[in-house]
């Protein structure tokens, strides 16, 4: 927990809870599944918790807000963002139904009342969304394609909706498709370990 304090110092004790709740849960599936291998669980706040937690750093969700988290995997980053936002509403999406079968228990043992889980391809989501959040599941442009026309046209936050994704290395080739210039936020500007030194939240504006 210290270092999610150390960046997050103003979290309310029932988020300090649910952060240190993950811990042991995720441990627990990881034992049943293998979700996670054996060395990112050793460093699963940083390599996980933290790292989802980037988003919060370039754009802090409002009341409300909806956000679609497309191919969250165990949860990531949708459920550390579920938390630190309480009042904004997240949906989390797999096509892999042995994942959200982990995403559904978590959300349910953290009592995450702001967040829901399904086993469905991004194509098929119905609706309009805030911010669509992911983690390098596939070439950006590629992503564009699975969610275009699922952000919504009414802006309220400082970032105009659009797709806040993070990924890693060297991203010139893999983002001059774009039509629109998307904008690259260092991750190591927000925290300094070492993992983070060529990890990027890529933000890509869609309305």
């Amino acid at each position: 927990m210290d270092q999610i304090i150390k960046y997050f110092p103003e979290l309310s004790q029932r988020q300090r809870e649910q952060f240190a709740a993950m811990v042991p849960l995720y441990e627990d599936w990881n034992s049943k599944i293998n979700l996670i291998s054996r060395k990112d669980m050793d460093n699963f706040v940083e390599h996980h918790v933290l790292h989802s937690l980037a988003i919060a750093k370039v754009q802090p969700f409002k009341s409300m807000a909806e956000v679609l988290d497309v191919g969250t995997g165990g949860g990531f980053p949708g459920i550390p963002l579920a938390i630190m936002f309480p009042d904004a509403r997240f949906y989390l999406i797999d096509s892999i139904g042995k994942k959200i079968k982990v995403v559904q228990d978590v959300i349910e043992k953290l009592d995450l009342k702001n967040c829901r889980a399904e086993q469905i391809r991004a194509e098929q989501v119905v609706g309009d969304f805030d911010f669509i959040v992911s983690r390098a599941v596939t070439a950006l442009p590629e992503f564009v394609g699975w969610v275009r026309g699922k952000v919504s046209k009414t802006n309220y936050h400082k970032l105009r909706n659009g797709i806040l994704y993070l990924k890693g290395g060297d991203l010139e080739e893999e983002l001059r498709p774009l039509k629109r210039h998307p904008r690259i936020y260092e991750i190591s500007d927000f925290f300094e370990e070492e993992f983070f030194e060529t990890k990027k939240v890529i933000y890509l504006p869609m309305c």
